[in-house]
């Protein structure tokens, strides 16, 4: 479900029309992804961008609008203009709750789902080039990659819950398990 993550105090101006701005964001599969919106002050005209940007998760999305400009909001105004703007109207009510399940469509063969316990780096690998690349390499990692890193090379007895873990102890369980003996 959509959610906005962040709303700006200053409005963004559209021909000296004054916009509120607000970013929101939705999980897709295993990211999530954010777009910003722009209300008009007298709610008539609402424009939106395409997606903005793709992250892991919620956290990082709302990392993400904390670093956006009033230049990069005026950007992305700019950007709706290409589209048709959306006129809010009242809109006629359904006669059907639903869609007529009587009818059997074919419907396309599920996407196939996304690998998440692929590692984007192979610790034995960097760990053999020094402990203190690997602990820097990990150090750049959130804990979503870190965690993709334990289960894809078994550096974790089964019954730890590693979802539990901070980034911190999951970067010493690593460097642990890399270490030669």
């Amino acid at each position: 479900m959509a959610q906005v993550v962040r709303t700006f105090d200053d409005p963004v101006f559209l021909d000296g029309a004054p916009y509120r701005v607000q970013v929101c964001a939705r999980p897709e599969g295993h990211l999530w992804e954010g777009w910003i919106e722009f209300i008009a002050q007298d709610g008539t005209d609402v424009r939106r961008t395409p997606r903005e940007t793709t992250q892991p998760d919620l956290s990082a999305i709302v990392y993400w609008a904390t670093g956006l400009s009033g230049t990069y909001l005026e950007g992305a105004l700019a950007r709706t203009l290409a589209k048709p703007r959306v006129v809010i109207r009242e809109m006629p009510e359904p006669v059907f709750d639903g869609p007529d399940k009587s009818i059997e469509v074919a419907r396309p063969a599920a996407a196939r789902p996304l690998d998440v316990d692929r590692a984007v780096l192979d610790p034995f690998s960097v760990g053999a080039k020094g402990e203190d690349l690997l602990r820097r390499e990990l150090g750049a990692l959130r804990a979503w990659h870190l965690r993709n890193i334990v289960r894809a090379y078994d550096l974790a007895d089964p019954s730890l819950d590693v979802e539990a873990l901070t980034e911190a102890e999951l970067i010493e369980l690593i460097v642990a398990a890399v270490e030669p003996t």
